[in-house]
């Protein structure tokens, strides 16, 4: 729930003392982006907590901030203020290569645009994060990811290329692929925005039945009857979280 920031966590990459039932903590982050001259405050010193097992719907209007707060969690942004922790581990303090290892390893991401390779085929696409880390065996690393398409429903459409899919079924590859290295944490940003609706109640289904097995789910949409469908619902508005 967000609150007032109790004081600074940790000034070191682990947070020592963190509370074990939260998965993700932000005190007091603030975003400044600068063009010449210009500033323009994307988020105005943000609180929020996510226990694990939770599932989050970020929602407010266009410009508001969220995308900005998914990328302070995930690492894909720094902070200008404040501090980011998710796991025990101050994001905002680790250096890039770290970063990227331990985004890997910890946070699946879900675009609302798939970004799949279209030269590869689904199963190829759900192995790639896993053949990046070289994790196992390649036997191993195809076993997975075909265990994830089967998990996202697509078990019987290894061998097909993004073109031969439907807008659904390439989400559903890209879910897929996000569940690679088994991550405790699943993002999105937009995830359906680039589906029906029938489509979008579909991969919701799928996001549901995931934080059912115990995945924290954080995701954004300006969808309000999809964000119903979280078990909260964080609003933000002008980089400030208004309500829950």
């Amino acid at each position: 729930m967000a609150h007032t920031a109790p004081g600074s966590l940790a000034e070191s990459g682990a947070v020592t003392g963190a509370a074990d039932d939260l998965l993700i903590q932000l005190r007091a982050v603030e975003k400044v982006y600068r063009t010449g001259k210009l500033e323009y405050p994307a988020l105005r010193g943000i609180d929020l907590d996510v226990p694990v097992g939770d599932m989050v719907a970020v929602v407010g209007p266009s410009g508001s901030g969220k995308s900005t707060v998914l990328n302070m969690i995930t690492g894909i942004d720094r902070p200008t203020g404040g501090e980011v922790v998710v796991d025990g581990r101050r994001v905002d303090l680790l250096g890039q290569e770290e970063l990227a290892v331990w985004r890997g390893e910890n946070v699946g991401i879900v675009f609302q645009f798939f970004q799949l390779l279209p030269t590869l085929t689904a199963l190829e696409n759900a192995l790639l994060p896993l053949d990046f880390a070289r994790t196992g065996s390649h036997r191993e690393r195809a076993e997975r990811a075909r265990h994830n398409l089967e998990l996202v429903g697509l078990g019987d459409k290894p061998h097909h290329l993004p073109a031969e899919l439907s807008g659904g079924e390439q989400q559903r590859v890209a879910i897929a692929r996000a569940l690679a290295a088994d991550p405790k944490l699943l993002v999105g940003d937009e995830p359906t925005g680039n589906l029906d609706s029938h489509t979008a109640d579909e991969m919701f289904d799928l996001l549901c039945s995931l934080n059912d097995r115990g995945k924290t789910i954080l995701y954004v949409t300006h969808d309000l009857g999809l964000a119903a469908r979280a078990t909260r619902q964080v609003t933000i508005r002008d980089g400030r979280v208004t309500e829950e």
